[in-house]
């Protein structure tokens, strides 16, 4: 199996919005990092800045570049 690599990004938010997140994390039985992950990649399908790769069931990501 091959190893994925990944970025480290952080991010300052007030209390209440880290409070939000842990609280939509536990809802949805994700991490911290799997929920923002998640919330990213929602946030930029619905504008058309991501779409998702063929149905191979893969979970890779096509970029699509506007402009």
């Amino acid at each position: 199996m091959a190893v994925t690599k990944t970025e480290v990004v952080s991010v300052r938010v007030p209390p209440d919005v880290k409070a939000a997140l842990v609280a939509a994390a536990e809802r949805e039985r994700r991490s911290l990092a799997s929920m923002v992950e998640f919330m990213v990649l929602d946030y930029c399908r619905s504008r058309g800045i991501l779409r998702d790769a063929a149905a191979d069931g893969a979970g890779k990501q096509k970029r699509v570049v506007k402009g």
